[in-house]
């Protein structure tokens, strides 16, 4: 087994292991702790001596031996006990059952802040170590350590139980959860900061995710909307980049490099997220992905169709980067000034204050409509705005080759 395969299979893992010691034990914090300590000594032990017979079993004896030291003992973490004799122990009432989706209703509780849920999401669920996660979100590794361990102690001091909740509390809680794997997702897929455009370990760990839950919830219209959502635009990963590194708008990609697979399979999901009895955000965004997949350029993409969908989704889901997206399929429709004045009506709200979303869109537009000194203005503006040194370098070489 590859090093890849090691990893992929104790983060499979991970979640389950940790379910199945929580429903035993009722300590969370406790029991995460644990957890990730038994996988670090998989992660040590089983490239040498090979993976045992049942994995599974072997992280939860582990993981219970390492949470009974941390009762016995404050300093237990510091007198780790060798994990090799515990190899040949399975014990007998590992229940054959995945608790991931009960563990991401505990990690977004709502006491917790979105950047809290976030992050305990990807260390209990993710199985991400702390410092992978801080250096995703580019903060020093004690910040996060400090994050996540404030989480715990905010979910206990909450008293939540470890049972799934029941009506409009599981649908709100839900809705956070899906909230939280599209925020991993959209970091991943665009970083906020930093040199690299994209983190796609971060991206491939929310579509993970996404099918755990969609496995569970397959009827769900929202959660096969948002799987469809991911992997139509994961499905567009390389050709958004140049080999240097640079980006690529989705006008100007080469559709040829897109992966046919996942827009099939996104395709497929899209299609079947509409078939639901209600409609929600992210089944409106997938069908908006799929109908861009559809189009063979970008010439020939569906932009009536683009535009009355993302009609739709500003009823039932305002928000001012939904009418941003819809004043660019209004322009391809209606041309660049029709664009532009609905980009106006967003000058007003706050959150769009200083975007480099909001600069670099009206710069494009400024662009098409023929006012190169507005549009460089906007474009040099928008590179000042943004964290990320990839849209910097593009939105500066935007500016450049229309100096006037």
């Amino acid at each position: 087994m590859t090093a890849p395969d090691f990893e992929g299979l104790l983060r499979e893992l991970t979640p389950q292991v940790l379910g199945t010691l929580v429903r035993r034990h009722g300590r969370f914090e406790g029991c995460e702790d644990a957890v990730q300590e038994a996988v670090l000594a998989a992660s040590v032990q089983w490239p040498d001596e090979g993976v045992p017979e049942n994995p599974r079993g072997w992280l939860v004896t582990v993981a219970s031996r390492r949470l009974v030291d941390q009762v016995r003992s404050d300093h237990a973490r510091r007198e780790r006990e060798s994990a090799t004799t515990a190899a040949e122990v399975v014990p007998e009432d590992v229940p054959d059952t995945d608790d991931t989706l009960l563990l991401l209703f505990l990690c977004c509780h709502p006491a917790l802040t979105a950047a809290s849920q976030t992050a305990l999401t990807l260390r209990a669920v993710g199985g991400l170590t702390t410092a992978e996660i801080a250096r995703a979100f580019l903060v020093p590794e004690a910040t996060m350590a400090a994050r996540i361990s404030r989480a715990k102690q905010r979910i206990r001091a909450a008293g939540s139980s470890f049972t799934l909740p029941e009506g409009a509390e599981r649908d709100e809680r839900l809705r956070v959860v899906l909230h939280v794997l599209y925020l991993i997702f959209n970091e991943g897929y665009t970083a906020s900061s930093g040199s690299e455009l994209e983190r796609a370990d971060l991206a491939r760990e929310a579509i993970r995710l996404a099918r755990t839950v969609h496995a569970q919830l397959p009827e769900d219209g929202e959660v096969t909307g948002l799987l469809a959502l991911m992997l139509l635009t994961h499905a567009r990963r390389a050709a958004r980049t140049t080999a240097t590194g640079d980006l690529v708008p989705l006008a100007e990609q080469d559709r040829t490099s897109w992966d046919g697979a996942l827009l099939d399979e996104g395709t497929a999901l899209a299609k079947a997220a509409l078939a639901s009895p209600e409609l929600g955000p992210y089944q409106l965004q997938a069908a908006i992905a799929a109908t861009h997949a559809d189009a063979t350029t970008a010439a020939g993409t569906d932009w009536a169709q683009v535009h009355s969908l993302y009609l739709i989704l500003e009823r039932i889901a305002p928000n001012p980067m939904v009418t941003l997206n819809r004043a660019v399929a209004l322009a391809e429709l209606a041309g660049p000034q029709a664009g532009l004045a609905l980009l106006a009506t967003l000058d007003a709200d706050q959150r769009m204050a200083g975007h480099h979303r909001l600069l670099s869109v009206r710069a494009h537009l400024l662009e098409r409509a023929g006012d190169r000194v507005g549009a460089y203005d906007h474009y040099r503006r928008a590179a000042r705005a943004t964290a990320s040194l990839a849209e910097q370098r593009f939105l500066s070489a935007r500016a450049a080759r229309i100096r006037p």
